[in-house]
């Protein structure tokens, strides 16, 4: 499971080819986090508690605090997109990422997991084209992967 994570100052989502070009899905003005998050076909449902655990707890907000301190928002959005192999070709390959019946379900364990440790969520509707607007903070942007949560750090023990 790989998750991008971005502090941001605002965050909306929006379905594309709604008829109403103003409405929103969901978001939230103010501070907190948009996660996008992906899939593939390994990925478990502790995987995802240990994900949300993992972002509820960064202190990545201003004055070091993390969403659980501030109470802040999360958008949360799937994107298979993030397990794209570029490897060969000019076309990405989609096969890492997890088709919509294994995936989808995981992205609602998330979406739980998170709720459960108290945080206020928003989330895109699962599968749609939808718009997502935002306004990175900072720029702060990381990128966790479950598979690099468990092992030693980059560089060093």
């Amino acid at each position: 499971m790989r998750a991008v994570i971005q502090r941001v100052s605002r965050a909306h989502v929006r379905l594309t080819g709604d008829d109403d070009p103003g409405a929103t899905a969901s978001g939230f003005d103010g501070e907190g986090l948009v996660v996008l998050l992906g899939v593939t076909h390994q990925d478990t449902a502790e995987e995802a508690e240990l994900l949300a655990d993992k972002i509820v707890g960064l202190r990545i907000l201003a004055g070091e605090r993390s969403c659980a301190q501030a109470a802040a928002p999360l958008l949360v959005v799937s994107q298979f997109t993030l397990h794209a192999d570029v490897r060969r070709g000019r076309r990405p390959s989609w096969s890492r990422a997890a088709p919509g019946p294994v995936s989808e379900p995981l992205y609602e364990s998330f979406v739980s997991a998170l709720r459960r440790l108290g945080a206020r969520v928003h989330t895109g509707n699962f599968g749609a084209d939808m718009e997502v607007e935002l306004v990175n903070d900072g720029p702060v942007t990381l990128v966790v992967d479950t598979d690099e949560l468990s092992g030693p750090r980059r560089g060093g023990a």
